[in-house]
């Protein structure tokens, strides 16, 4: 039924078309926590609670539907002798980032939204947004980078 998904992607790589659409929507999601933390910068806190709220659901299933999955699929077997090849080691890294800034993202957006138990209702807010922020972005160029390895050799 979802056959296409293993067609041949459309960014002119090797990769697949679910690749090829999955790093379109984590860049989506990137470009819209950069929105949102330009509208809190602007003092837009309603507009930016729901910007980051849709980049945290829209990144979260793309991290649960596909990334988690390959990572188990091709990574996680070669680990840890495999670590010194090829995307291994680049890969297990932006797995490890990407996993504590999804964990931690969705607390901001739990608290954020006023949906967090109390024991995650913490006081320091912008401090855990905008590390929550740093991390989204790192895993995004670790992920970027682990594209252009395994789809484009280089």
């Amino acid at each position: 039924m979802f056959g296409f998904l293993n067609s041949r992607g459309f960014l002119g790589t090797t990769a697949s078309f679910r690749v090829d659409i999955t790093l379109v929507f984590i860049l989506m999601a990137s470009l819209l926590f950069t929105i949102g933390w330009r509208l809190a910068l602007n003092k837009k806190f309603k507009a930016h609670r729901w910007t980051q709220t849709i980049a945290a659901i829209l990144n979260a299933v793309v991290v649960l539907s596909t990334m988690i999955s390959s990572f188990i699929k091709y990574i996680l077997p070669g680990i840890p002798g495999k670590l010194n090849e090829g995307s291994y080691a680049v890969t297990t890294i932006h797995a490890l980032i990407g996993a504590i800034g999804l964990g931690l993202g969705i607390i901001v957006v739990l608290r954020g939204n006023e949906l967090a138990p109390k024991s995650l209702q913490f006081e320091n807010y912008k401090l855990f947004m905008r590390t929550s922020y740093v991390l989204y972005m790192l895993s995004t160029l670790m992920g970027i980078l682990v594209y252009l390895i395994v789809y484009t050799g280089h």
